[in-house]
């Protein structure tokens, strides 16, 4: 997916995969699957779809509500805590951000 944010696009085929996460399957309506990355600029962003209950949900008219998917900008900090609140490895965490044994 591609997408145009304030005049720069950020593309999951061009940009490095850190993560994924999800709940479900895509005939769950409350199904969700995100994907963080990294460009080679060093800017984060988020993908994520999901179904018309999850948060990717849409008003589509008529009292309907459809899935869909998007793209959004994410900083340093916003990107680690996506990690940590997925449970997302420690060592795919520490090739990214810096982080300290406890």
């Amino acid at each position: 997916m591609k997408k145009v944010i304030e005049g720069k696009v950020y593309n999951t085929e061009t940009a490095d995969l850190i993560a994924d996460a999800g709940y479900s399957n895509g005939g769950d309506f409350q199904y969700w699957y995100e994907e963080l990355y990294i460009t080679q600029k060093g800017q984060f962003f988020l993908y994520g779809e999901g179904g018309p209950m999850s948060r990717y949900g849409r008003s589509v008219g008529n009292n309907t509500t459809s899935g869909s998917s998007n793209i959004q900008l994410y900083s340093k900090e916003e990107a680690f805590q996506w990690c940590e609140e997925n449970d997302i490895e420690a060592d795919v965490i520490a090739e990214y951000f810096e982080i300290e044994e406890g």
